[in-house]
């Protein structure tokens, strides 16, 4: 395998157009924490992609993040964020299930917990 079709230099899931390597790898790697709630949010989303729940735990505020977490058969196709303002970020996800296409429309809310970003709640919409 050459280096430039390694994982590390495809675009990253989340849609910032920028190598993984250098935009969700290092948070999910724990090597850098998410520095907005936006940049947190996108991993997350790379999470889902990924089906890493031990990082969607981990970045999930402790008051709502459920014991634990089960990631279906769910092939992630695409996220646009539509608003990032302060501890909120709103967002629709592309997905396909059971062979339909839908979109999850959110608007999410962010904590700061011991120096580091972590999700609270969505509402859908």
């Amino acid at each position: 395998m050459s280096p430039l079709s390694s994982p590390a230099f495809k675009p990253c899931p989340c849609g910032s157009r920028t190598p993984y390597a250098g935009c969700c790898a290092p948070r999910l790697s724990g090597e850098r924490p998410a520095e907005t709630p936006e940049a947190l949010m996108r991993s997350r989303y790379t999470a889902y992609v990924l089906q890493d729940a031990a990082y969607l735990l981990a970045t999930w505020h402790p008051r709502t993040r459920p014991t634990e977490l089960r990631l279906g058969h769910t092939d992630w196709l695409g996220l646009t964020v539509r608003r990032a303002v302060g501890d909120t970020v709103s967002f629709t996800a592309r997905f396909q299930e059971g062979g339909q296409r839908r979109a999850l429309r959110e608007r999410s809310t962010f904590v700061q917990g011991g120096g580091r970003w972590l999700y609270l709640e969505g509402v859908e919409g």
